[in-house]
Order: structure tokens, then sequence, then C-alpha cells
């Protein structure tokens, strides 16, 4: 469903993206972890077709991201770690912005904002600008446009930022359900429990390429380290790690 084929993205004489490949398939829940300027926000930007790469190339549901960017941005859709809004606009009148730009019907808008909405509790603030919302408030709507129209892949960056314990195991929920209808997640974070407890794979992303990939188990078992995810982590990305490129297979 999504695959990356020898990435590679420049800035200057900066390797953002280092050559790398990987297939995620339909279904599955895919976290990328990394520290930070790891290059895992220009991975997703390269995913969703918001830079171009300067190698390689990207496919999303079949389709090449740069060159047939319609087929592909219609079968999936994306929430940045701070996700643009239309500040003057109710959440209501964003979220059915959103679906007719998807070209969704009326009836089709309403049905599926009506268990979003509600799952969300965005039932108090539907007619408020949304400039006077919380960032929060804010990123529930974000989430809740952004899975309206029943995207086929879902890409996410720091999907938890703003969000309570309570709205934020919504979004677990709502995404781990989702990938059970054969929708496809792929999600950026910092926090390791979260790639721990939600995603069937795991990638690690460090200094551009991807240097693990795999079941929180695998990852384990490869770093020869037994304990929390974290110090699995920490060992894959300390000074003088050895670096090694990942294949593509899933």
């Amino acid at each position: 469903m999504i695959e990356l084929e020898n990435l590679v993205k420049y800035f200057g004489d900066v390797h953002a993206v280092d050559g790398i490949s990987l297939v995620v398939p339909r279904g599955q829940f895919f976290a990328v972890l990394g520290p930070n300027a790891a290059g895992k926000t220009t991975t997703i930007k390269l995913v969703v077709g918001l830079i171009k790469p300067s190698f390689g190339r990207v496919r999303v549901a079949g389709f090449d991201v740069q060159t047939q960017p319609l087929e592909a941005r219609a079968r999936l859709s994306y929430v940045p770690d701070f996700p643009f809004l239309y500040d003057k606009l109710s959440p209501w009148e964003f979220i059915r912005f959103t679906g007719q730009l998807f070209r969704m019907t009326d009836a089709d808008i309403r049905r599926e904002a009506g268990e979003l909405i509600s799952r969300f509790n965005l039932e108090p603030w539907l007619e408020k600008p949304i400039d006077s919302l919380s960032h929060g408030t804010r990123q529930r709507v974000a989430i809740a446009s952004a899975l309206l129209h029943r995207p086929e892949v879902f890409v996410i960056d720091e999907p938890m930022v703003g969000l309570d314990p309570h709205h934020a195991r919504v979004v677990k929920d709502i995404l781990k359900e989702r990938t059970g209808q054969g929708m496809t997640v792929f999600l950026s974070t910092h926090q390791i429990n979260v790639a721990e407890e939600m995603a069937d794979r795991i990638g690690i992303v460090h200094r551009g390429k991807l240097v693990a990939v795999g079941t929180a188990d695998e990852l384990r078992r490869d770093s020869g380290q037994n304990g929390a995810l974290e110090s699995v982590f920490l060992t894959i990305t300390e000074p003088g790690a050895v670096q090694t490129p990942m294949p593509a297979a899933p």
C-alpha cells in the first residue's frame, strides 16, 4: 500500500533521507521512531507528496506520488504535527469542506461525520470559530476531518500532541479499528510507548537511514536488548552504532 524505493532527499549538503526502501502492506499499522533531525518528518512529506525526492520514488495504493499525484492523494489523508485549519470556519464547516474536497455527497458527509464528531466529543464546539479552540480540540477536528472519507492510507505526524489521555485513547482505538478494516497507517512519533502499543511493525530512522525495522520483539532480538523498547531505541541510535540500511520487505 505504501512503497518507498531507494528514497533520497538532499537539502544542500544535508542528506535528510538517505536511501530508504520500505513496503507497508494494506491494513498494517507502521510507526516510525527516530531522534530529532533523523529524517522522520521529511520522509512523511515525501510520502504525501509535499516535497519531491532527490532520487527514488514513492507509491501510495499503487500510484506514484510524483507522476500520479491526484490518484495517490485521493486515497490518503495526512495530519501533520501542527495541522493547518481555516481559523474563521467552524469545525462543522471545515469538516464539510474537507468532505467536499473528496467529492463526498452531503448525505455521506453527515453519516461519516456523525460518528466521528460523537467519538471525538466535538458537539459543543461545532459552531464556534476554529481560532477560539484549544490546540487539543483543533487536533481532534483535524483528525476527524482526515478520517472522514475513509482513506486507504492515513499518514500522521505526532498524533498525540496536545491531546488529553481520554482523546488520545479515542485516537488509538479508531486507528486500530480502521487498520482492522484495511486502512494502512504510517505514523511518526517520539513516544516510544505509543509505537510499542499500537504498531504492527516499527521502523527506526537515524541520520536519514532506516536502520532497524520489525516488530517490537524482533527489534529486541536484533539489538540484543531484552528489556523496554526504549533501551532498544537508545542502543540502535547511540553515537557510534553501526548504520546498516534495512531491506524493503514487509
